[in-house]
């Protein structure tokens, strides 16, 4: 993971988990609803849902805990367990039935290759790299992946909408990221093969957004879901050749219970876009809101509730 996403991380594993709230059943027109089945963790049929030590990715895994209660499952949470090593055995173990993940980087994570970085072939890949005890259910437009980004204000002057654009920018084009980025397969030399566009590299690390602001760099690696960009001022270049490897948000689930909650969270997945993620991020670290609160709103903004 990527220096910005640490920072991020660090700062959510400090937080308190939040409160899960207790939701009833609601009636059979609620898009949501399903019948009941057997299964989930143990013989119980409690379904387990975990989530990264990452506000957003905790976020994500409390909407799914609700969506399956709204829909009369039963849900125990196991939030903030840390990075991949730490919950990918719970997972493929089925301790874990359910949790929000990314397309790319659980790709990258399991050693799986891609015909290309588009969303579809880089979901296909997936699939075909999960263990047989785990099936990915249907994944969302949201995504929270590497970009270039630029700041409006130069998107503007220049007339930047791609990647390939930057070859309009005068002078040295420089773009600042965490220093894994400069040897990415989607990094400066990538981006010239790809598009032509010729850029150094500064190491910025954890003032990537701040050097971009300063116009220390030109460029920057920021996230897709960074709260960062709910202002308005910066640019996420396109990227119609797909440089960069897709990331979206996808949910993991047991294969034993993957028929019993696909409906329920496929429902979840066809209305959660980057932008959607994004304003759920500044819930939560602007406006300081608990996951909880957040997730229910969402749900009931979305006609989920």
């Amino acid at each position: 993971m990527f220096t910005a996403r640490i920072t991020r991380i660090a700062a959510a594993a400090t937080a308190a988990v939040a409160v899960a709230l207790a939701l009833s059943a609601c009636s059979s027109s609620n898009p949501l609803a399903q019948p009941t089945a057997t299964g989930g963790s143990g013989s119980s049929g409690t379904i387990v849902v975990g989530s990264q030590a990452y506000y957003s990715n905790e976020i994500i895994a409390e909407i799914y805990a609700q969506a399956l209660e709204k829909a009369g499952m039963t849900v125990k949470r196991q939030f903030n367990i840390g990075q991949r090593d730490a919950y990918m055995p719970e997972v493929k173990s089925g301790a874990i039935n359910l949790f929000p993940e990314y397309t790319g980087n659980l790709l990258e994570y399991l050693g799986g290759k891609a015909g290309t970085n588009s969303p579809d072939d880089v979901y296909a890949a997936l699939k075909k790299a999960l263990p047989s005890s785990l099936t990915a259910l249907d994944y969302a437009k949201a995504a929270d992946q590497d970009t270039y980004t630029v700041t409006k204000a130069n998107a503007d002057k220049y007339g930047l909408s791609s990647i390939a654009d930057l070859n309009k920018m005068p002078g040295t084009v420089t773009v600042g990221a965490a220093p894994e980025f400069e040897k990415r397969p989607y990094g400066p030399a990538a981006a010239k093969t790809v598009y032509g566009v010729n850029l150094a590299f500064s190491a910025t690390g954890q003032t990537t957004l701040e050097a971009l602001q300063a116009g220390t760099v030109q460029v920057a690696d920021i996230y897709t879901a960074d709260p960062a960009f709910e202002k308005g001022d910066l640019v996420a270049l396109k990227d119609p050749k797909n440089l960069i490897l897709s990331s979206n948000v996808v949910p993991i689930a047991s294969a034993n219970i993957a028929d019993k909650i696909s409906k329920t969270i496929n429902a979840v997945s066809a209305k959660l876009t980057t932008a959607e993620l994004v304003k759920l991020n500044v819930q939560s670290t602007v406006d300081k809101k608990q996951p909880a609160d957040i997730a229910k709103a969402w749900l009931k903004a979305q006609g989920l509730s």
